[in-house]
């Protein structure tokens, strides 16, 4: 039986190879760069993770500070010539931060339908022709690097596992999980 996040996964390449140029694909890219972390935050808010809240928020920001900067810096012309913020895609930048806090904090059981969905957010900017492939690795690869200095793995406070000596030659392990 297919796990719900491989069947994510599967409808969004679809979905992402379906939609040519649609007006649709392009949406979904402007929904899915703030949908994502949002989709983050409430993991770890669900979690009550407030470490963690803090590390996905700090990471964005930093992330989006980094593109900015790049953007007005670089100044590279769009492939639609509408103007000069092209490289790198704050889009994918801002997509990408969600879906590497998911992978650094919880495990690729979180972090690959994210990093699934983030990839179509960059291949619906350049299927729109607001940027070129190398903007949209940019912005994936500055997000991943950020959330990779920023985000420790979590921690369950429930779950406790440490060494135990159990008299003079035994030696074993103490396994506690408060539900």
């Amino acid at each position: 039986m297919l796990s719900k996040s491989l069947i994510i996964a599967l409808l969004l390449l679809v979905a992402t190879n379906a939609n040519a140029h649609s007006e649709s694909f392009e949406t979904y890219g402007d929904i899915g760069q703030i949908a994502i972390p949002l989709t983050a935050l409430f993991i770890a808010w669900s979690k009550d993770d407030t470490d963690g809240m803090w590390q996905l928020s700090k990471g964005w920001a930093y992330t989006q500070g980094i593109t900015h900067t790049l953007k007005h810096t670089i100044k590279v012309q769009r492939p639609n010539c509408s103007d000069f913020n092209s490289f790198p895609s704050g889009h994918t930048s801002s997509a990408f931060s969600g879906a590497a806090f998911l992978h650094h904090r919880y495990g690729l059981k979180y972090g690959l339908p994210a990093y699934i969905a983030a990839t179509a957010v960059g291949a619906s900017r350049v299927d729109a022709s607001k940027h070129w492939e190398t903007d949209v690795l940019m912005g994936a690869a500055i997000a991943y690097t950020v959330s990779y200095f920023v985000t420790s793995v979590y921690e369950n406070p429930d779950l406790i596992i440490a060494p135990a000596m159990m008299g003079k030659d035994a030696h074993g392990v103490i396994v506690s999980y408060r539900f």
